[in-house]
């Protein structure tokens, strides 16, 4: 049972083929600058000895229709036409799925216009992986396709975390109110930790951090968020690559005034140009703790922040929850960083959260504690998958015939 998925941002296609039997990907890869005078695919796939091989190719890739073809075409090239022939479905990330959709579904027209129309909640991503899904559609018309919301794990928190204390009128009229993102990520760690405890999801309180260039932490209750730190967009919350997290609301009007930068400007500012890049320059954390450990005073202030506003939100959520079983590390910096870990957990004994120095600097690609033994509250290292959550949640989707 092969299952293909389909991440497609606004210039690129990331993609993967799950064989869901035994959970290797048969080939993933990504194209590039889609729509440029030079597109870029790297493409890697699982030969019949086990090994993995990996060509990057480059041409002009008009748009995404065109970028699917291509993947089509060199995974035939590298050996897998039967397992294109034989697709179980199609998997989409989908980033935003407001309050219409709190779990997965089978695309049909209806899905597409519901998708069209949240627009305006992802300007930036939604259009983006309507291209794709219609793309797909269009491809391959027999094989059934599922839409996965970020949003749709969050969709279980109570009004009092959702809402912003702002008039009502706006929640009913515009639809202003948290979402949250990383769902796909935050639920497949969580799941991940229930099986790590050999204990039902449903009995367990967890903190989960998605740290990288993106960065979100959620307080999962009995397998549900009940609170998360992104919000209306992903721009609320932690400290990032290079959005700025948490502000003051005031800020975009005083800056206006002071600056004459339009809301378009400063919108692009906030999103693109803040966070760790906005303190430091870099928002590569490798350069950073690079530099900081040269004494660098900016790379210092950005460390000494990004660490500083996830102990918040730790603290915040344990309170939320009333007491954890473990906080859990993963995306690209949570899985890499055992500075940001230790950092991040720094004073929290007497929360139980304490870290052993030794596990927390032994690398691996497995889950595993890197607490003191004695701790109350387990730390995790959780590698994410959210491709392969995708393609469980694309089987279960079609499975159920929902």
């Amino acid at each position: 049972m092969n299952i293909l998925v389909i991440n497609s941002g606004s210039s690129s296609i990331k993609y993967q083929i799950v064989n869901m039997s035994s959970n290797n990907v048969l080939a993933s890869g990504v194209i590039e600058r889609i729509g440029e005078p030079q597109s870029s695919l790297k493409h890697k796939w699982l030969k019949a000895d086990g090994s993995y091989e990996e060509i990057s190719l480059t041409r002009e890739v008009a748009d995404h229709r065109e970028g699917l073809q291509w993947i089509t075409k060199v995974a035939d090239d590298t050996g897998l036409t039967q397992q294109l022939k034989g697709l179980f479905g199609i998997g989409h990330r989908v980033v935003h799925g407001g309050e219409v959709f709190q779990e997965p579904v089978i695309i049909n027209d209806k899905v597409i216009d519901a998708i069209r129309k949240m627009i305006p909640l992802a300007p930036l991503h939604n259009p983006a992986n309507l291209v794709a899904i219609e793309a797909a559609l269009a491809d391959y018309p027999e094989v059934p396709q599922v839409a996965v919301f970020d949003t749709a794990f969050h969709q279980e928190m109570p009004p009092y975390a959702f809402h912003y204390a702002v008039p009502y009128e706006l929640y009913k009229n515009y639809h202003v109110r948290r979402y949250g993102f990383h769902g796909t990520s935050h639920q497949f760690v969580s799941k991940q930790a229930a099986a790590y405890f050999g204990r039902p999801l449903k009995e367990l309180n967890l903190i989960t951090l998605h740290l990288g260039n993106g960065a979100s932490a959620s307080a999962v209750r009995g397998g549900k968020s009940i609170d998360t730190s992104m919000g209306l967009t992903p721009l609320e919350g932690l400290i990032m690559g290079t959005r700025c997290g948490d502000i003051d609301p005031s800020l975009p009007f005083y800056i206006a005034q002071r600056s004459g930068l339009s809301f378009n400007e400063i919108d692009c500012m906030l999103n693109k140009q803040s966070g760790l890049k906005g303190i430091c320059g870099a928002n590569d954390m490798r350069e950073i703790i690079s530099r900081a450990d040269g004494n660098d005073a900016l790379a210092l202030l950005s460390l000494d922040m990004f660490c500083y506003r996830i102990k918040k939100y730790i603290g915040a959520y344990y309170a939320v929850l009333g007491g954890i079983d473990a906080v859990i590390f993963t995306g690209g910096i949570g899985e890499n960083s055992a500075v940001i870990r230790s950092r991040s957990c720094e004073g929290l004994q007497r929360l139980g959260i304490s870290i052993d120095a030794e596990k927390n600097n032994s690398p691996s690609k497995e889950v595993r504690e890197i607490n003191q033994n004695a701790a109350p509250v387990k730390a995790l290292v959780i590698p994410t998958n959210e491709e392969l959550e995708i393609a469980v949640q694309t089987v279960e989707t079609i499975s159920a015939g929902k």
